[in-house]
Order: structure tokens, then sequence, then C-alpha cells
């Protein structure tokens, strides 16, 4: 089993500690979310398995080993760290061709990843003429390129148009379907909850989260559901009676917290009340995020006193 596996990893750089005492696994077929505000260690760990960076302490192994030690290493890893980091005056074709011959790997097989990232027709253009999107996708090609088992992405939406982002959420639900392990670091919440199975969550290089995104956003959320109907007074007065303290939105929907659908379906029922809409409340990822790292953010702004006044 080909598992990223990180062991009471630290990385120190002079007096600041930007990756503190930290250990998790990310397994074979699912895609792991790796979410973190800005400074807390998310892109430093992952040049840490990368071996671009010598922990201060600890280990990071990739199937049991370090990723210095892989032979062919492309063939075993692919990763996306930084899309700008190809050679400009290359030709994307020729970029690819040179990690290919580096690594073993067939000349055929840049046509191939070429194709599977859109970008075909391309191929023999200067890298510096590509738009930010288009580096995104020849950055892709280059991770998928020696068809690794282990593929790691750091903000792989970046940059892309939104046919982009909806063909890079379906390229990573097809690698963890494939039985590969697939790491994405994002600040995307709307995007990474549409394709993670699990989060690793960090803050100020510290583990938060290690768990299924399901399990994250049940253990934030408070139940409660949402509802619509033509008789809203009869039903507030019912839940009422009940014990609820049901609120009317400005949208003409009801919220009523720590109940669940069932149950408020079976008194709307009892009471003659048709419903033209129940659903039950999950928090987002957004919001079970933003309240989960409230206190872990480094870098935040403060609103002003004169905030929506002009200067």
């Amino acid at each position: 089993m080909t598992s990223i596996d990180v062991h009471d990893i630290t990385k120190d750089y002079g007096t600041a500690r930007a990756v503190d005492h930290l250990t998790f696994s990310v397994r074979p077929g699912r895609v792991t979310g790796f979410l973190g505000p800005n400074g807390a260690g998310k892109s430093t760990t992952m040049r840490l398995v990368l071996g671009l960076d010598r922990a201060t302490g600890g280990s990071a192994t990739i199937g049991g080993q370090p990723y210095a030690s892989l032979g062919n290493p492309l063939r075993r890893v692919g990763a996306l760290l930084d899309a700008q980091a190809a050679h400009g005056s290359r030709t994307a074709r020729n970029h690819l061709l040179a990690l290919a011959t580096s690594n073993g790997i067939a000349g055929s097989r840049v046509e191939e990843v070429l194709m599977e990232v859109g970008l075909g027709s391309v191929g023999r253009r200067r890298i510096k003429t590509f738009s930010l999107g288009m580096r995104q996708r020849l950055g892709i090609a280059a991770a998928l390129l020696g068809d690794p088992e282990v593929v790691m992405l750091d903000e792989p939406s970046n940059g892309l148009d939104p046919e982009g982002i909806v063909w890079i959420r379906e390229l990573l639900r097809k690698l963890a379907c494939e039985g590969r392990t697939v790491l994405v670091s994002s600040h995307l919440m709307n995007e990474t909850s549409s394709f993670a199975d699990h989060l690793i969550v960090l803050g100020k290089g510290r583990l938060l989260v290690d768990m299924p995104m399901r399990e994250f956003l049940a253990s934030r959320s408070r139940p409660g559901v949402q509802l619509r109907t033509r008789d809203g007074t009869r039903l507030r007065d019912a839940l009422i009676r009940k014990g609820h303290e049901p609120v009317r939105g400005d949208d003409g929907r009801w919220t009523v917290h720590g109940a669940t659908a069932e149950e408020i379906g079976a008194l709307a029922a009892s009471e003659g009340v048709p419903l033209l809409e129940l659903v039950e409340k999950q928090a987002t990822l957004e919001e079970a995020y933003l309240g989960l790292t409230a206190t872990e953010t480094e870098f935040a702004a403060t609103s002003s006193p004169t905030a929506g006044q002009e200067a």
C-alpha cells in the first residue's frame, strides 16, 4: 500500500516554527483535502514530504521510503507545488520531454498527458505565452507524466476557468477511484467540499483535524431544519407548543434549531400543515472550517472603525 506517512515532523526556520510535531497519514483510494490558514504549514509540509526541505525532527515517507531514496521518482510520485516553476522559454512539449527522459519515461507519454490536460493543441508553444490556467494544466500534466501511485497538488484550481475547475474535480475523483493516494491543498472551501473524502487541517503548524469529511461537518454542525409552508402561523404555534423556537427568514423560510426533519415532518402532518420544503441543515465546509480555525489564523484583517464610510 502506497501511503504518505508523516511522523512527528518538525520544521524550524531560525526561531520560527513552521511545522510543529506533525503526524498524519494519507491513504490510497480517496482524495484528502489539505487545509489551513495562510502560514499554517501546508506548503512546508508538502516540501518536507518531497525532500525539498530538511526536517528539524521527525520523518516523512512515501510507501515506507523517504522521497530522496525513490528510484525514478516521477513514476512513484507526481507533484505540483508551483505552476510558475517551468522555464518560460521552453515549449510545453519539450518541458515534459525533459522530465520524461530524466525519469526513464517513454516520449509517447508526453503527448498522452498533454491531451489529458487539454493542452494537446498548444504543446509547441513557449510556456511564457501561457496564461496562469494553462500553466496550471501543464503542471498537472507533469505530475501525471509517470502515471504515479501518489499525486500531491498545491492549489491546483488556481487560475482555472469554470470548465477547468469542473475538469480538475473530475480528475481528482478519477485518480482516487483508481486506487491512488491523492493529497490536495486548497483555499477554496466550496471546491474542496466537492471532491474531498477526507480532511487534514493544520493551524500554526499543528494538526487540528484528521477525519472523514462527513464526520468533520457533522462534528461542527448544530442539528436543525429549514422549511417552507403557506401556513406559517399555524406551524409556528405548533412548534412553540413543542418547545421549539422557530425563526422566520427574510425569504419566508423557517429555521428550527435542535430538530430533525423526521420530527418536524411528523409534527406538520399531525397538524395538517402542508410543507412545501423541508431540509436538514448542516454546516458548510467553509462555516465549519472558519469556526475551527478562528483562533489559528496568523494573518487576519481587522475591521476599521470607519468601515463602509468614504475616506
